[in-house]
Parts: C-alpha cells; structure tokens; sequence
C-alpha cells in the first residue's frame, strides 16, 4: 500500500467538455421522495448541498420527472414546469459556492411509475387513491406488488415523451445543472425500450437491437441539440438485466457506441431492475467490469457505480483504468464527508479539505 501512497488517481481532476471535477467522486443519483407536486425542497439544498460541502467534485440530483405522468411517486421531483427551476437553481448556487459541479439526472418512470414511496410500501397507487395511468413500451406490468398494466404507448405518445426530455433538458440548463445525465436505467421507461422483456413491440420501435435502442438513441439527439456542446451529457444504464434472454453486456457495449456518435460523453454504469426475480450477484464493487468493459471496447468515459465504499476500493479502479469516475449513493448518505477522509486515508490531504467553517473539528 505504502508504495501506492501518493500516486492516488481518486484525486486527480477530470475534465469533460468544459468542466473540470475537482477529483473523480460524484454524488450517484438518489431520489428522496421528499418533492411537493415536483418542487424541491430545503430537504434537497441540505441533502446535496452537505454532499458539495463534504468534498464531491459532481453532485448529480436524483430522478427528476420530465411529466407528472413520468414520476416513480407522488413525491419525486420534477423538471416540468417553470416553478420546478428556481428551487433547483437555489441548490446549484449553493453547491458551487462549495466548489463542486450540479447535475441532474432527467427521467421517466414508465411502467413502475404511480407507486407509493418506499417507506409507505412501494406498491402501485389506485387511481383514485393518489396513483395515475401509467405508460410503456408494451402493456406488460412490472409484477410483484407494481401490478398496473401500463398503456402501450403509441407514436404520438413517444413523441410527447421525447419532447418532455427536451423540454426538461432547457430548464436544467436554465437552472444552472452543468451537467446532465438520461436516466435509461433500473426498469424505467427508456430501459423498457432497450429490453426484449419489456419491449414486444412490432413497430420499429421493438424487435431488432437497432429497433429497441431507437427510443433512446432519438431522445439523445435531440437533448444533444438543445444542451449545449460545451457541456457533458451522460446516459445511466442497466448494462444487464440480469436475466436470460433480457438486455445484456454485449448490447450495452454495441449501444455506447451509438450513443457516442449522437454526442453522448460518459455512460454510468448501473444494472438490475427491469423484472423484480433477477438474481443479483451484489458484493463490492460488483458493476465495475460493466463500466470497464464499455470504457476499453466503446471509447467513452464511464462512470462505476455499486457497493463502493472503500477509499482504496475506489482509488484501484480510477488508477487502473476501470472508469473514469466513481459515483457513491448510500456510503455518502452514510457519511457526507468521505471524500475528506478518503484523502486522508490515500495520503492526498492537501487534494479535499472540509470547510473552513469546520476546520476546528479536523
């Protein structure tokens, strides 16, 4: 270890576009069902603003709907009205005051959307207790306790949707976000587009890869066309669903490259939660090879996400080419000031300090 002290990559900035991180730890994505009709809240500024504080270089705020239609619950946040733009700006602000970089990651929920917030059960609201009709690719329910049968979406309905993403893109940037994430990931309409389990259309929206990437892949151009070129667009993905005959590893890499070509600069490399009976193998850092794979055979930036807690741990996959940036979600809830002790731990103090405010306590 002694001879690794002082060669340490976590610290060292990146830079993408025209924005440069501070280091290679981000905020990963992480909704707080805590949104009133969308808006954010003083619980969102002290949530992520403690996280910028803490030392993150990114600060990429949760799952934001781009449709009242698109949230997971009633109390997610959302990017599509005008009134969602200031409360989000007022964090952004704040978060760069502590040095670090806003995003946000822009969604819709799709077939698992009308559900009750974690903490009051998860399972699908009624229509008439607060839920709403839901949306996808095909009329194929979630299962488990998300059992509403979505409305398959037709042509204008797409439309409508991809315009909804382009819609909250321009609000994003006129909130100050710097950087902007597609959430295509963890069951949520776009993943249902790209999966065979979900998708069963026979339009040329389903079918062939090429037909079952085109939903996202347009989405993607036409957010590149309105977020500006000087900066950086991600796209989160399930790089496998985890089950046979789903969407995999090798479409994933045969996907990033077109993503790629439509503008796209980093891929967060998540999996799971398209169907609720895959077999997960989670352990410590168990998504990384996804993040690798793309990295070396697509060339493009990748983000590794997934049971990264370790200082070392995350140091050993920047430094080894395994991706170009860490994204941490419950370790950072646990302790918003990782990346200060992290430094420690890799004997690259002088790279993140805590606020001087606090300076007495270190």
């Amino acid at each position: 270890m002694d001879s690794m002290i002082g060669h340490s990559h976590l610290f060292q900035p990146l830079t993408l576009k025209s924005v440069t991180l501070r280091n290679r730890i981000g905020v990963s994505p992480m909704c707080q069902y805590s949104s009133e009709d969308g808006v954010a809240t003083d619980w969102h500024l002290v949530h992520l603003g403690a996280r910028a504080a803490g030392g993150a270089a990114l600060v990429i705020a949760e799952a934001t709907a781009v449709s009242p239609e698109g949230r997971i619950t009633p109390g997610d946040a959302g990017i599509w009205a005008e009134k969602h733009i200031e409360p989000i700006a007022r964090i952004n602000r704040f978060i760069k005051q502590q040095g670090a970089v806003p995003g946000i990651q822009i969604a819709h929920a799709g077939r698992k959307a009308s559900a009750a917030r974690p903490w009051e059960g998860g399972a699908h609201l009624p229509d008439n207790a607060g839920g709403w009709p839901t949306l996808a690719p095909s009329p194929l329910p979630f299962g488990d306790t998300l059992t509403k049968v979505p409305r398959q979406m037709a042509e204008a309905d797409i439309r409508r949707v991809q315009q909804d993403f382009v819609s909250a893109a321009k609000r994003a940037l006129a909130a100050g976000c710097e950087w902007l994430e597609i959430h295509s990931a963890h069951g949520y309409l776009s993943h249902e587009f790209l999966s065979p389990l979900s998708n069963h259309r026979t339009d040329h929206y389903g079918g062939s890869f090429e037909n079952r990437i085109r939903f996202l892949l347009e989405t993607s151009r036409a957010i590149r066309a309105v977020w500006p070129e000087r900066l950086p667009l991600a796209v989160r993905l399930s790089c496998t669903d985890w089950v046979p005959e789903g969407w995999d590893i090798d479409q994933s890499v045969e996907l990033t490259r077109c993503l790629k070509a439509e503008g796209v600069d980093l891929i967060d490399c998540s999996s799971g939660g398209l169907v609720p009976d895959a077999r997960i193998p989670v352990g410590p850092s168990y998504q990384v090879p996804f993040a690798e794979r793309i990295r070396r055979e697509s060339g493009i930036a990748t983000a590794a996400v997934g049971s990264i807690t370790a200082p070392a741990q995350a140091d050993e996959i920047v430094r080894n080419g395994r991706a170009d940036l860490v994204l941490l979600a419950r370790e950072l809830l646990r302790d918003p000031y990782w990346p200060v002790r992290a430094a420690r731990a890799l004997g690259q103090e002088a790279a993140v300090s805590p606020p001087v405010q606090y300076g007495r306590a270190w």
